[in-house]
């Protein structure tokens, strides 16, 4: 199959229209909390901070927690602060990832880091998490602000696990998909069960809510790591090849040592784990990734995840919202192709 080549923009983009359109009133006040809580008078912060903040991003994650609170019938203020809190966290991990992997490029525009530095990019991060906390506490939900409290323990843990497992290909397939449900999934779970949360409803509906989420963000992780060999560096926002020459083990690698060749092994060991990359290694990794069938089976793990996003949606009846938040699983996943 042709796979992992973008879908151009506009066509990928169709398939969360329907999502976007039905937030769209709310998240354009999202977007005004945005703009007015990254104001300070320390004129560096909200510099910074908007050069991520209006770099282009999809937004989501709070997107997400916008519908799933108008889809448990929500008709309170606390889903608009509540969303601007998961996009100031998302941006914070952002601002501080980029600084940990040395990261030239975020969402297609040099990063924050080799603009303003290292220190600036980590403290504007730590003010956008201390802004996204004080909008949580404003909105008056002790059980919001615990489950987006412990997601912003549960994703430095997950920093951590990527840190520590860095370099080393006899990383197992468990104990990767442990570390991408904390860094990337905790928040998508988070950002989706808070709606039904602060509407008051059943405990099995904010638990479907999360469990959507949750496989969501992992679909949403396992693309980019197959992108991240043979997409193109506009869909990523980052330069192609990034994660091999960060030395980073993604699915793909995984799966590639566990199939692979003692050659396969013995390049990856040379190149990923010594850090020893000549010209033309990325473009012979992804050759042995191929022939592995390494990109292939991410993305159909990729597709069983998102089928898991959507079977968590059973607990709901049909209507607008609950297709449009199944089209979003789609989204996610045609990026690949």
């Amino acid at each position: 199959m042709g796979l992992v080549q973008p879908l151009e923009e506009k066509k990928a983009q169709a398939g969360i229209e329907a999502l976007v359109s039905l937030v769209s009133a709310d998240m354009g006040r999202v977007n005004e909390m945005i703009l007015s809580r990254t104001g300070s008078d320390v004129t560096m912060i909200p510099e910074v901070a908007n050069h991520l903040i209006s770099s282009g991003g999809k937004r989501l994650r709070p997107i997400l927690t916008l519908a799933t609170a108008i889809l448990s019938g929500y008709r309170g203020e606390g889903h608009v602060k509540l969303a601007a809190s998961v996009e100031f966290m998302h941006t914070a991990t952002l601002l501080h990832d980029d600084v940990v992997d040395e990261s030239e490029m975020r969402r297609g525009k040099i990063s924050a880091r080799m603009k303003w530095g290292n220190e600036a990019s980590v403290l504007v991060g730590d003010f956008l998490l201390g802004q996204a906390f004080r909008m949580m506490v404003e909105v008056g939900s002790l059980r919001a602000l615990q489950i987006l409290s412990d997601a912003a323990a549960i994703i430095a843990e997950g920093e951590v696990m990527q840190l520590a497992a860095a370099k080393n290909i006899e990383t197992r397939e468990d104990d990767y998909l442990r570390i991408i449900a904390a860094k990337t999934a905790e928040l998508f779970g988070a950002a989706c069960e808070v709606g039904p949360v602060i509407a008051g409803r059943p405990e099995a509906e904010a638990a479907a809510c999360r469990d959507y989420g949750m496989a969501l963000g992992i679909a949403f992780q396992l693309v980019d790591d197959a992108l991240d060999y043979g997409g193109a560096a506009a869909t990523l926002g980052k330069n192609v090849g990034d994660d091999f020459r960060e030395g980073k083990i993604t699915l793909p690698i995984v799966l590639t040592v566990q199939r692979g060749t003692d050659a396969d092994r013995a390049f990856l060991r040379r190149t990923l784990e010594r850090g020893e990359i000549a010209e033309g290694d990325l473009e012979e990794a992804l050759a042995i990734l191929r022939r592995n069938r390494a990109l292939e089976d991410t993305i159909a793990r990729a597709r069983d995840y998102g089928a898991r996003a959507v079977s968590a949606l059973d607990v709901y009846p049909d209507g607008p919202m609950k297709r449009a938040l199944v089209d979003a699983v789609e989204f996610c996943i045609a990026r690949a192709y």
